[in-house]
């Protein structure tokens, strides 16, 4: 967790317009492209951005001097609901109050890596109904102002016996507060029916949708592609017992973490994500291991996918709980993997936790440039490379406040030799340096 607690907010968005909060001047920041700023944040909004000492010294200061400035990565596939309960975690999983907590927790710990906002899958229905969603928007309130937090409803089953009681489940679900419809079609034992409900009552109520699926069937996923395009032209698309639903534009649709498609041939698994790409459909992939429920470990092809055109985001996943006890829901490290085993460019791997992983949220985009939103990651470092190599210090901007702040600090003891040649001295800091 953050080594830094952060404030509570002094004023709820929802409330309507609150007290103008002052200026926030970030002084000496690195670009990705290599030059020296200072960006002045005025509310939610990047104000303006200058050369060093050119903004006036209107506002909040921070020293932003050895920090390489980005935009905030976002998480689009967690799991709040299983966060926090592999072995050795303190777990009672009879209590709501419990599952709140565990949340919240693993919130703030991927706030503190950087992530402003989060897509948390949530399951319902079956014996706790719709209390699991229930303390999910609870911990979403008590993170107002932090992060901002989307539940993704994930029924057992929508098709079959109880099927029509689950989806006026699913109903209810999205008029407490959730903000996605998810699934699990691969354990239904109507796969294609269960995406096509799913998808109706994303349109029906103009939501995004979220699937689980291990994608290491070709025909099942030309079908689930067919669906998606007729969700988002407003075509509809029948199961073939007789005409389809009048689905609508919709936000969009996303599916992951497809790692059966790495066990595909590979032009099978060429024209499977050409599919996707005409449909429109996001891949979002878990480089830093598998989800719960997922019993392989392996990764969605994602050059391949990238290749045919479709927009790959990358997710952590599971934190500590059964399918990944060390999972620590970290985006920089997400993006490291895509760059370090995956092959893409650094900056292609960077976006794909942040500016590309928002807009598959259905968030804005984000830079560095005034207009946009003030949602911002300083990480130490000269570089972008260097940073996803060694991402230890952070500071954490939402909504143009400092929500979250971590700190390391590394020291070496004196050498053995009686001359150190310059090398750093533990407790003798050289001018300019600090913690970091």
């Amino acid at each position: 967790m953050p080594d830094s607690r952060p404030r509570r907010p002094d004023h709820d968005p929802a409330d309507g317009p609150g007290p103008t909060p002052e200026p926030l001047l970030l002084c000496g920041a690195r670009l990705t492209d290599g030059r020296l700023v200072d960006v002045r944040v005025a509310g939610e909004r990047i104000e303006a951005v200058g050369a060093p000492g050119t903004l006036g010294t209107r506002g909040s200061r921070v020293d932003l001097r050895g920090y390489l400035l980005l935009p905030a990565p976002a998480e689009p596939h967690a799991h709040g609901d299983t966060a926090l309960t592999a072995p050795g975690c303190d777990v009672d999983p009879r209590r709501p109050q419990d599952l709140r907590r565990r949340v919240t927790e693993a919130a703030l710990l991927q706030l503190g890596h950087g992530a402003t906002a989060l897509r948390t899958h949530v399951r319902v229905g079956g014996a706790q109904g719709l209390g699991p969603l229930e303390a999910v928007l609870q911990a979403r309130y008590a993170l107002r102002g932090l992060a901002d937090l989307t539940p993704v409803a994930v029924p057992r089953r929508l098709v079959g016996a109880g099927g029509r009681d689950v989806t006026a489940l699913l109903r209810d679900a999205v008029a407490m507060g959730a903000g996605a419809i998810g699934g699990r079609p691969d354990l239904d034992p109507d796969p294609d029916a269960y995406v096509e409900r799913a998808l109706a009552v994303a349109a029906e109520h103009g939501l995004p949708v979220d699937l689980h699926t291990d994608a290491a069937d070709p025909a099942r996923l030309a079908r689930l592609a067919t669906l998606a395009t007729g969700l988002t032209t407003g075509q509809g698309a029948g199961s073939g017992a007789g005409p389809g639903p009048s689905w609508g534009p919709a936000p969009g649709v996303t599916i992951g973490p497809c790692g059966g498609l790495s066990r595909l041939p590979p032009e099978t698994a060429r024209l499977a994500a050409g599919r996707l790409a005409a449909a429109g459909v996001t891949v979002v992939c878990l480089p830093q291991g598998g989800c719960s429920g997922a019993k392989r470990r392996l990764t969605a092809p994602v050059r391949l996918l990238r290749a045919a055109g479709v927009r790959v985001v990358a997710g952590s996943g599971a934190l500590r709980d059964t399918a990944n006890p060390v999972g620590r829901g970290d985006p920089l490290e997400a993006a490291y993997l895509l760059a370090s085993q995956h092959g893409l460019p650094v900056r292609a791997a960077y976006d794909a936790v942040a500016d590309t992983a928002r807009q598959a949220m259905g968030l804005p985009g984000v830079r560095v440039e005034a207009g946009f939103p003030a949602e911002l990651l300083a990480v130490r470092g000269d570089g972008l490379a260097g940073v996803l190599s060694l991402a230890y210090s952070r500071i954490v901007v939402h909504r143009g406040r400092i929500v979250a702040r971590t700190s390391a600090v590394r020291e070496y003891c004196d050498s053995e030799l009686p001359e150190p040649y310059g090398l750093p001295r533990q407790g003798r800091p050289g001018p300019g340096t600090g913690p970091g």
